[in-house]
Protein backbone atom coordinates (compact mmCIF):
# COMPACT_ATOMS: atom_id res chain seq x y z
CA UNK A 1 0.00 0.00 0.00
CA UNK A 2 1.66 3.22 -0.78
CA UNK A 3 1.97 5.10 2.03
CA UNK A 4 0.12 9.18 2.50
CA UNK A 5 1.63 12.06 0.79
CA UNK A 6 2.58 13.27 4.24
CA UNK A 7 4.72 10.44 5.29
CA UNK A 8 6.48 10.11 1.73
CA UNK A 9 7.28 13.71 2.31
CA UNK A 10 8.61 13.66 5.74
CA UNK A 11 11.07 10.52 4.74
CA UNK A 12 11.83 12.75 1.64
CA UNK A 13 12.94 15.54 4.07
CA UNK A 14 14.80 13.06 6.42
CA UNK A 15 16.83 12.42 3.07
CA UNK A 16 17.35 15.96 2.30
CA UNK A 17 15.55 15.49 -0.88
CA UNK A 18 11.96 17.11 -0.72
CA UNK A 19 10.24 16.91 -3.77
CA UNK A 20 9.92 20.36 -6.10
CA UNK A 21 10.01 22.01 -9.70
CA UNK A 22 12.20 24.60 -10.80
CA UNK A 23 9.31 27.10 -12.67
CA UNK A 24 11.64 29.71 -15.52
CA UNK A 25 10.52 33.23 -16.03
CA UNK A 26 10.59 34.72 -19.68
CA UNK A 27 11.70 37.49 -21.96
CA UNK A 28 8.70 38.78 -23.03
CA UNK A 29 9.50 42.02 -25.96
CA UNK A 30 6.54 43.16 -28.43
CA UNK A 31 3.78 41.17 -27.78
CA UNK A 32 3.85 41.78 -24.17
CA UNK A 33 0.01 42.10 -22.58
CA UNK A 34 -1.84 41.20 -26.25
CA UNK A 35 -1.75 37.86 -24.92
CA UNK A 36 -4.99 39.05 -22.52
CA UNK A 37 -7.75 37.54 -23.02
CA UNK A 38 -9.31 40.77 -23.33
CA UNK A 39 -7.00 41.42 -26.54
CA UNK A 40 -7.43 37.93 -27.46
CA UNK A 41 -10.90 38.55 -27.71
CA UNK A 42 -10.88 42.09 -29.14
CA UNK A 43 -8.77 40.89 -32.43
CA UNK A 44 -9.21 37.29 -33.20
CA UNK A 45 -10.86 36.87 -36.54
CA UNK A 46 -10.82 33.89 -38.89
CA UNK A 47 -8.40 33.90 -41.54
CA UNK A 48 -9.70 33.11 -45.08
CA UNK A 49 -8.76 29.56 -45.66
CA UNK A 50 -7.06 30.09 -49.15
CA UNK A 51 -4.82 32.65 -47.09
CA UNK A 52 -3.14 29.76 -45.11
CA UNK A 53 -0.25 28.14 -46.89
CA UNK A 54 1.26 25.12 -44.15
CA UNK A 55 4.56 25.53 -46.01
CA UNK A 56 5.27 28.94 -45.41
CA UNK A 57 6.93 29.66 -41.80
CA UNK A 58 6.40 32.87 -41.93
CA UNK A 59 2.68 32.64 -41.44
CA UNK A 60 1.35 36.20 -43.04
CA UNK A 61 -2.22 34.65 -42.44
CA UNK A 62 -1.68 35.23 -38.99
CA UNK A 63 -0.01 38.89 -38.95
CA UNK A 64 -3.47 40.16 -37.86
CA UNK A 65 -3.93 38.04 -34.56
CA UNK A 66 -2.21 38.71 -31.56
CA UNK A 67 0.75 37.12 -30.88
CA UNK A 68 3.87 36.71 -28.13
CA UNK A 69 7.34 35.21 -28.72
CA UNK A 70 8.49 33.76 -24.85
CA UNK A 71 11.89 33.24 -24.52
CA UNK A 72 12.88 30.84 -21.65
CA UNK A 73 15.57 31.95 -19.21
CA UNK A 74 16.90 30.39 -16.17
CA UNK A 75 15.93 33.13 -13.68
CA UNK A 76 12.84 31.65 -11.87
CA UNK A 77 11.23 30.51 -8.78
CA UNK A 78 12.13 27.07 -6.97
CA UNK A 79 8.80 25.30 -5.22
CA UNK A 80 9.71 22.45 -2.66
CA UNK A 81 6.95 20.21 -1.35
CA UNK A 82 7.31 19.83 2.44
CA UNK A 83 5.69 17.87 5.00
CA UNK A 84 3.27 19.59 7.04
CA UNK A 85 0.88 19.59 9.65
CA UNK A 86 -1.35 16.59 8.58
CA UNK A 87 -5.09 17.38 7.58
CA UNK A 88 -3.75 21.04 6.43
CA UNK A 89 -2.29 22.56 3.67
CA UNK A 90 0.36 25.95 3.44
CA UNK A 91 2.02 28.51 1.14
CA UNK A 92 4.83 29.86 2.51
CA UNK A 93 6.87 32.21 0.50
CA UNK A 94 10.68 32.76 1.70
CA UNK A 95 11.36 36.07 -0.50
CA UNK A 96 8.43 37.78 0.51
CA UNK A 97 7.79 36.48 4.33
CA UNK A 98 4.50 35.12 3.80
CA UNK A 99 2.96 31.88 4.46
CA UNK A 100 -1.00 31.29 4.49
CA UNK A 101 -2.81 27.80 5.64
CA UNK A 102 -6.22 26.15 6.04
CA UNK A 103 -7.90 23.08 6.27
CA UNK A 104 -8.51 21.86 2.39
CA UNK A 105 -12.54 22.89 1.80
CA UNK A 106 -12.06 25.49 4.51
CA UNK A 107 -10.01 28.32 1.67
CA UNK A 108 -11.22 31.42 1.33
CA UNK A 109 -10.87 32.41 -2.52
CA UNK A 110 -9.03 35.59 -1.87
CA UNK A 111 -6.10 37.00 -3.63
CA UNK A 112 -3.85 36.26 -0.37
CA UNK A 113 -4.85 32.73 -0.91
CA UNK A 114 -4.75 32.27 -4.81
CA UNK A 115 -1.73 29.89 -4.30
CA UNK A 116 -3.15 27.93 -1.51
CA UNK A 117 -6.43 27.57 -3.40
CA UNK A 118 -4.36 26.27 -6.12
CA UNK A 119 -3.17 23.61 -3.94
CA UNK A 120 -6.73 22.58 -2.64
CA UNK A 121 -7.62 22.00 -5.80
CA UNK A 122 -5.69 19.26 -6.33
CA UNK A 123 -6.72 17.15 -3.54
CA UNK A 124 -3.62 17.47 -1.17
CA UNK A 125 -3.18 17.09 2.34
CA UNK A 126 -0.32 17.16 5.01
CA UNK A 127 2.30 19.25 2.49
CA UNK A 128 3.61 22.95 2.18
CA UNK A 129 4.69 24.53 -0.52
CA UNK A 130 8.03 26.47 0.08
CA UNK A 131 8.81 28.72 -2.68
CA UNK A 132 11.99 30.95 -2.96
CA UNK A 133 13.47 32.77 -6.56
CA UNK A 134 16.65 31.41 -8.01
CA UNK A 135 18.11 35.12 -7.83
CA UNK A 136 17.27 36.92 -4.81
CA UNK A 137 16.83 40.75 -4.57
CA UNK A 138 14.80 41.35 -7.90
CA UNK A 139 11.54 39.63 -6.88
CA UNK A 140 9.44 39.31 -10.46
CA UNK A 141 11.82 42.10 -12.47
CA UNK A 142 9.02 41.99 -15.11
CA UNK A 143 9.91 38.58 -15.88
CA UNK A 144 6.20 37.00 -15.22
CA UNK A 145 7.23 35.92 -11.44
CA UNK A 146 3.26 35.86 -10.25
CA UNK A 147 2.60 33.98 -13.35
CA UNK A 148 5.68 31.50 -12.61
CA UNK A 149 5.01 30.50 -9.06
CA UNK A 150 1.35 30.16 -10.07
CA UNK A 151 1.98 27.81 -12.81
CA UNK A 152 5.07 26.06 -10.73
CA UNK A 153 2.58 25.26 -8.19
CA UNK A 154 0.14 23.93 -10.66
CA UNK A 155 2.94 21.18 -12.32
CA UNK A 156 4.20 20.36 -8.74
CA UNK A 157 0.43 20.15 -7.16
CA UNK A 158 -0.06 17.89 -10.31
CA UNK A 159 2.70 15.71 -10.12
CA UNK A 160 2.22 14.87 -6.13
CA UNK A 161 -1.86 14.21 -7.28
CA UNK A 162 -0.76 11.79 -9.85
CA UNK A 163 -0.96 14.11 -12.79
CA UNK A 164 -4.72 14.32 -13.28
CA UNK A 165 -4.99 17.32 -15.89
CA UNK A 166 -2.60 17.74 -19.05
CA UNK A 167 -0.45 20.58 -19.70
CA UNK A 168 -2.41 23.26 -21.46
CA UNK A 169 -5.33 23.23 -18.70
CA UNK A 170 -2.61 23.67 -15.74
CA UNK A 171 -1.72 26.36 -17.86
CA UNK A 172 -4.77 27.77 -17.93
CA UNK A 173 -5.58 27.10 -14.45
CA UNK A 174 -2.75 29.50 -13.38
CA UNK A 175 -4.12 32.14 -15.36
CA UNK A 176 -7.78 32.44 -13.98
CA UNK A 177 -6.60 31.68 -10.86
CA UNK A 178 -4.14 34.82 -10.58
CA UNK A 179 -6.58 37.07 -12.58
CA UNK A 180 -10.02 35.92 -11.20
CA UNK A 181 -8.28 35.72 -7.56
CA UNK A 182 -7.68 39.40 -8.06
CA UNK A 183 -3.70 39.17 -7.91
CA UNK A 184 -2.91 41.11 -10.99
CA UNK A 185 -4.46 41.05 -14.78
CA UNK A 186 -2.93 38.42 -16.80
CA UNK A 187 -2.98 36.38 -20.38
CA UNK A 188 -1.27 33.11 -20.82
CA UNK A 189 1.73 34.02 -22.19
CA UNK A 190 3.80 33.53 -18.78
CA UNK A 191 2.16 30.34 -17.75
CA UNK A 192 2.92 28.90 -21.54
CA UNK A 193 6.36 29.52 -21.00
CA UNK A 194 6.39 27.96 -18.09
CA UNK A 195 4.73 24.69 -19.07
CA UNK A 196 6.53 24.61 -22.77
CA UNK A 197 9.62 27.05 -22.46
CA UNK A 198 12.50 27.79 -25.36
CA UNK A 199 12.29 30.47 -28.03
CA UNK A 200 8.24 29.97 -28.76
CA UNK A 201 5.84 32.17 -30.72
CA UNK A 202 2.57 31.92 -29.42
CA UNK A 203 -0.53 33.19 -31.76
CA UNK A 204 -3.63 33.29 -29.68
CA UNK A 205 -7.19 32.32 -30.17
CA UNK A 206 -9.51 32.87 -27.39
CA UNK A 207 -11.87 29.99 -28.19
CA UNK A 208 -12.13 26.08 -27.94
CA UNK A 209 -10.60 23.38 -30.30
CA UNK A 210 -13.58 22.52 -33.00
CA UNK A 211 -12.43 19.22 -33.67
CA UNK A 212 -9.04 17.00 -32.56
CA UNK A 213 -5.72 18.16 -33.42
CA UNK A 214 -3.84 17.24 -36.42
CA UNK A 215 -1.04 15.89 -35.49
CA UNK A 216 0.24 13.08 -32.64
CA UNK A 217 2.07 14.06 -28.78
CA UNK A 218 2.32 13.23 -26.02
CA UNK A 219 -0.23 12.03 -23.50
CA UNK A 220 -2.38 14.64 -22.33
CA UNK A 221 -0.81 16.81 -24.39
CA UNK A 222 -3.00 18.26 -27.19
CA UNK A 223 -0.76 18.65 -29.49
CA UNK A 224 0.62 21.63 -30.46
CA UNK A 225 -2.76 22.67 -29.80
CA UNK A 226 -3.76 22.51 -33.83
CA UNK A 227 -1.01 24.46 -35.06
CA UNK A 228 -2.06 25.06 -38.65
CA UNK A 229 1.41 23.92 -40.68
CA UNK A 230 1.87 20.58 -38.92
CA UNK A 231 4.10 19.44 -41.49
CA UNK A 232 2.09 15.47 -41.80
CA UNK A 233 -1.50 17.24 -42.34
CA UNK A 234 -2.66 19.05 -45.65
CA UNK A 235 -5.45 19.77 -43.12
CA UNK A 236 -6.33 22.88 -41.45
CA UNK A 237 -7.66 23.60 -37.68
CA UNK A 238 -8.86 26.49 -36.71
CA UNK A 239 -9.74 27.36 -32.87
CA UNK A 240 -6.73 26.80 -30.87
CA UNK A 241 -3.48 28.66 -29.93
CA UNK A 242 -0.82 28.17 -32.20
CA UNK A 243 2.61 27.18 -30.34
CA UNK A 244 5.64 27.04 -32.78
CA UNK A 245 9.58 26.54 -32.09
CA UNK A 246 10.44 29.55 -33.22
CA UNK A 247 13.99 29.44 -32.78
CA UNK A 248 16.12 26.18 -32.13
CA UNK A 249 18.85 26.12 -29.68
CA UNK A 250 21.86 26.32 -31.76
CA UNK A 251 20.67 29.71 -32.48
CA UNK A 252 20.14 30.65 -29.20
CA UNK A 253 24.26 32.04 -28.44
CA UNK A 254 22.76 34.58 -31.18
CA UNK A 255 20.04 36.25 -29.08
CA UNK A 256 21.95 36.19 -26.06
CA UNK A 257 24.83 38.54 -27.67
CA UNK A 258 22.06 40.72 -29.04
CA UNK A 259 19.86 40.83 -25.18
CA UNK A 260 20.96 42.07 -22.00
CA UNK A 261 18.64 42.54 -18.98
CA UNK A 262 18.93 45.65 -16.56
CA UNK A 263 17.01 46.57 -13.64
CA UNK A 264 15.88 49.64 -12.51
CA UNK A 265 16.04 49.04 -8.92
CA UNK A 266 12.16 50.04 -8.84
CA UNK A 267 9.06 47.93 -8.60
CA UNK A 268 5.69 48.69 -9.56
CA UNK A 269 2.12 46.33 -9.59
CA UNK A 270 2.08 45.48 -13.72
CA UNK A 271 -2.12 46.23 -13.20
CA UNK A 272 -1.42 49.60 -12.67
CA UNK A 273 -0.14 49.53 -16.67
CA UNK A 274 -2.70 46.71 -17.76
CA UNK A 275 -5.36 48.35 -16.52
CA UNK A 276 -4.81 51.63 -18.09
CA UNK A 277 -4.17 49.67 -21.86
CA UNK A 278 -7.26 47.44 -20.98
CA UNK A 279 -9.33 50.76 -20.84
CA UNK A 280 -7.89 52.32 -23.86
CA UNK A 281 -8.73 49.56 -25.69
CA UNK A 282 -12.43 50.58 -25.86
CA UNK A 283 -11.65 54.01 -27.19
CA UNK A 284 -10.99 54.40 -31.32
CA UNK A 285 -7.38 55.40 -30.65
CA UNK A 286 -6.45 53.02 -27.92
CA UNK A 287 -8.30 49.82 -30.39
CA UNK A 288 -6.05 51.72 -33.85
CA UNK A 289 -2.81 51.37 -31.57
CA UNK A 290 -3.45 47.96 -30.04
CA UNK A 291 -3.66 46.87 -33.48
CA UNK A 292 -0.72 48.45 -34.30
CA UNK A 293 0.89 46.61 -31.40
CA UNK A 294 -0.13 43.32 -33.16
CA UNK A 295 1.38 44.47 -36.11
CA UNK A 296 4.73 44.95 -34.31
CA UNK A 297 4.64 41.92 -32.72
CA UNK A 298 4.83 40.05 -35.94
CA UNK A 299 7.36 42.09 -36.98
CA UNK A 300 8.96 40.92 -34.18
CA UNK A 301 8.69 36.93 -34.31
CA UNK A 302 9.99 37.27 -38.08
CA UNK A 303 12.94 39.21 -37.14
CA UNK A 304 14.17 36.56 -34.56
CA UNK A 305 12.78 34.13 -36.66
CA UNK A 306 14.81 35.23 -39.64
CA UNK A 307 18.10 36.70 -37.82
CA UNK A 308 16.90 39.93 -39.25
CA UNK A 309 18.20 41.75 -36.40
CA UNK A 310 17.26 45.56 -37.74
CA UNK A 311 13.94 44.33 -37.86
CA UNK A 312 13.91 43.07 -34.55
CA UNK A 313 15.48 46.26 -33.09
CA UNK A 314 12.39 48.62 -34.84
CA UNK A 315 9.60 46.30 -33.53
CA UNK A 316 10.92 46.46 -30.57
CA UNK A 317 11.56 50.31 -30.31
CA UNK A 318 8.04 50.67 -32.30
CA UNK A 319 6.29 48.90 -29.50
CA UNK A 320 7.61 50.46 -27.04
CA UNK A 321 6.81 54.07 -28.22
CA UNK A 322 3.23 52.76 -28.91
CA UNK A 323 2.47 51.39 -25.72
CA UNK A 324 4.00 54.73 -24.08
CA UNK A 325 1.59 56.98 -25.64
CA UNK A 326 -1.40 55.27 -24.38
CA UNK A 327 0.31 54.35 -20.80
CA UNK A 328 3.49 56.92 -19.78
CA UNK A 329 3.57 55.46 -16.43
CA UNK A 330 5.11 52.23 -18.32
CA UNK A 331 8.51 53.75 -18.35
CA UNK A 332 8.89 55.29 -15.61
CA UNK A 333 12.02 54.75 -13.88
CA UNK A 334 13.49 53.43 -17.32
CA UNK A 335 14.40 56.49 -19.12
CA UNK A 336 17.87 56.07 -18.37
CA UNK A 337 18.32 52.62 -19.05
CA UNK A 338 16.58 53.80 -22.64
CA UNK A 339 18.71 56.99 -23.04
CA UNK A 340 22.10 54.90 -22.35
CA UNK A 341 20.75 52.02 -25.15
CA UNK A 342 19.61 54.52 -27.42
CA UNK A 343 23.09 56.27 -27.33
CA UNK A 344 25.35 53.42 -28.56
CA UNK A 345 22.93 52.11 -30.81
CA UNK A 346 20.69 50.27 -29.30
CA UNK A 347 17.26 50.07 -27.76
CA UNK A 348 15.25 49.25 -24.70
CA UNK A 349 12.09 47.69 -23.99
CA UNK A 350 10.60 47.57 -20.03
CA UNK A 351 9.73 44.01 -19.45
CA UNK A 352 5.99 42.63 -19.07
CA UNK A 353 3.91 45.64 -18.41
CA UNK A 354 7.08 47.53 -17.45
CA UNK A 355 6.50 47.41 -13.46
CA UNK A 356 9.12 45.10 -12.42
CA UNK A 357 11.86 47.31 -13.47
CA UNK A 358 13.50 44.61 -15.55
CA UNK A 359 14.06 46.47 -19.02
CA UNK A 360 15.53 44.22 -22.19
CA UNK A 361 18.54 46.00 -23.87
CA UNK A 362 19.12 44.42 -27.56
CA UNK A 363 21.88 45.53 -29.86
CA UNK A 364 21.80 44.26 -33.24
CA UNK A 365 25.28 44.23 -33.06
CA UNK A 366 27.23 42.64 -29.90
CA UNK A 367 29.25 45.42 -29.75
CA UNK A 368 26.88 48.23 -29.20
CA UNK A 369 25.53 45.79 -26.42
CA UNK A 370 29.20 46.07 -24.80
CA UNK A 371 29.06 49.53 -25.20
CA UNK A 372 25.72 50.05 -23.65
CA UNK A 373 27.21 47.77 -20.93
CA UNK A 374 29.68 49.64 -20.09
CA UNK A 375 27.74 52.77 -19.83
CA UNK A 376 25.39 51.53 -17.30
CA UNK A 377 27.63 49.90 -15.42
CA UNK A 378 28.14 50.74 -11.48
CA UNK A 379 24.07 52.63 -12.01
CA UNK A 380 22.14 49.98 -13.05
CA UNK A 381 22.37 46.16 -11.54
CA UNK A 382 22.28 43.51 -15.08
CA UNK A 383 20.37 40.11 -14.52
CA UNK A 384 22.22 37.76 -16.15
CA UNK A 385 20.72 34.71 -17.78
CA UNK A 386 20.91 31.67 -20.59
CA UNK A 387 18.15 30.71 -22.55
CA UNK A 388 16.56 27.81 -21.96
CA UNK A 389 14.44 24.98 -24.18
CA UNK A 390 12.29 24.23 -21.25
CA UNK A 391 10.27 25.90 -19.33
CA UNK A 392 10.39 23.67 -16.18
CA UNK A 393 12.15 20.87 -14.33
CA UNK A 394 11.11 18.52 -11.81
CA UNK A 395 13.11 18.00 -8.94
CA UNK A 396 13.89 14.67 -6.46
CA UNK A 397 11.23 12.58 -8.73
CA UNK A 398 9.54 9.92 -8.92
CA UNK A 399 9.24 10.34 -4.74
CA UNK A 400 10.74 7.31 -2.93
CA UNK A 401 8.35 6.10 -0.28
CA UNK A 402 11.18 4.57 1.60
Amino acid sequence: MTPPLHDMLEAAALRGAPPGVLAYNRIDGPGSSIDLREVQQAFWKLPPISDVDPADPAMPWSSGLPRTVAITIDTGTQIDALPFEPGRISVRSVDYDTEVSARPGEVLPTAENWLLKIVELFGLSGVQFVLHNVRPGIESAGLGGSATAATGVCILANELAGRPFGPVQLLSMASRMEQEMGVSLTGTQEQSNVVFGGVTDYVWFPWGVPRPPLDSSAPGEPSAQGVPNAPESSEISYGSSVRRTLVSPDAYAEIESRMAIFHTGLTRASTDTNSVWMAALVTPEGYRAHKRLIELAYRYAEGLRTRDWVEVAGAIRGYREVRTAMCPEYVAGAGGIIDGAERRGCTAFPLGAGGGGGVLVFGGRPDDLRDVRGELAGTYEEIPYKIMTKGHGLINFPIESE
